[in-house]
């Protein structure tokens, strides 16, 4: 028998909401984009060159949604503050975003559609200005409603 478990948009929501407070323990996380290929993990060190450092909002995130039709609870990022002066001249690959104290809390890849972190260009010069107007994750229940 294969085993498929699913969690409930209850259960669901608790866990994004939790997993998005770990954004700004330690002091007020920060977004990080980075060139070159995504870490294989988030406890593998910083992989490529750091491109930009996007600071989130004291409270990165509210509290999730509760779901939509097609299962996913999603929880949208409070403002992140643009970088305005950017660190090195990169294509954009992947960002991590790190906790305060330096823990990564997510990661995932850049492109400028269907990916984990859209931007207008994946082209960054150093000292341009970096800015992100919107940033969700999502998590699917079990359920597939509300």
């Amino acid at each position: 028998m294969t085993t498929k478990p699913v969690m409930s948009v209850v259960a669901t929501k608790a866990a994004l909401d939790a997993a998005t407070a770990l954004v700004n323990t330690g002091g007020t996380g920060s977004l990080f984009i980075r060139s070159g290929a995504q870490e294989a993990t988030t406890l593998t060190a910083d992989a490529g060159t750091l491109g930009a450092t996007l600071p989130m909002s004291a409270t990165a995130f509210p509290a999730s949604t509760s779901g939509t039709s097609d299962g996913l609870i999603t929880a949208t990022a409070n403002a992140i503050t643009s970088d305005t002066n950017a660190a090195a001249s990169i294509t954009a690959a992947h960002f991590r975003i790190k906790n305060g104290a330096g823990t990564v809390i997510f990661q995932g890849n850049v492109g400028t559609s269907g990916a984990d972190l859209n931007l207008n260009t994946t082209t960054i010069t150093a000292g341009d200005t970096v800015s992100i107007s919107s940033f969700k994750i999502t998590l699917p229940c079990g359920d597939g409603v509300s």
